[in-house]
C-alpha cells in the first residue's frame, strides 16, 4: 500500500517562500505521477503541479507556473514543491497525491484530482498580506 506523508506548510508573508516535502512509500512499481493539489473550503481541490517519474516531466497549472516547481530526490523517495512569490490567494491546504501507471493509461490527466490513487494528509500554507 503506497503511502504518503506531506509535511513543510507555515505561515509566510506575501512574497516569501516555502518548500513542501512529500515522503512516499510503499511503490511496487517506477512508474508514477506524483502530484500536488490544493484545496480551499467551498472549492474544488486544484491542481497544481505534477511530476512523472519515467520520463521526468513536470505540468503547471496557470496560477502556478513560474512561481512554484516540483522537483524529486529518488534517493529520499521524496518529491518536493518549492512556492516562491507567494501571494494570499495561494492560501489553502496542500496535497501530495499519487498514481501508479498501469499501461493503459494513454489519457491521464495529470492536474486531475480524480485520477490520483493515494493521497497524504495535508499541510496548511497561509500567505499575510
Amino acid at each position: 500500500e503506497v503511502q504518503l506523508v506531506d509535511s513543510g506548510g507555515g505561515l509566510v508573508q506575501a512574497g516569501g517562500s516555502l518548500r513542501l516535502s512529500c515522503v512516499a512509500s510503499g511503490f511496487t512499481s517506477d512508474d508514477y505521477a506524483m502530484g500536488w493539489f490544493r484545496q480551499v473550503p467551498g472549492k474544488e481541490r486544484e491542481g497544481v503541479a505534477c511530476f512523472t517519474s519515467a520520463d521526468r516531466s513536470t505540468y503547471y497549472s496557470d496560477s502556478v507556473r513560474g512561481r512554484f516547481t516540483i522537483s524529486s530526490d529518488g534517493a529520499k523517495n521524496t518529491v518536493y514543491l518549492q512556492l516562491n512569490s507567494l501571494k494570499p490567494e495561494d492560501t489553502a491546504v496542500y496535497y501530495c497525491a499519487a498514481y501508479v501507471f498501469n499501461g493503459d493509461d494513454y489519457d491521464f490527466r495529470p492536474l486531475k484530482a480524480s485520477e490520483y490513487m493515494y493521497w497524504g494528509q495535508g499541510t496548511q500554507v497561509t500567505v499575510s498580506s
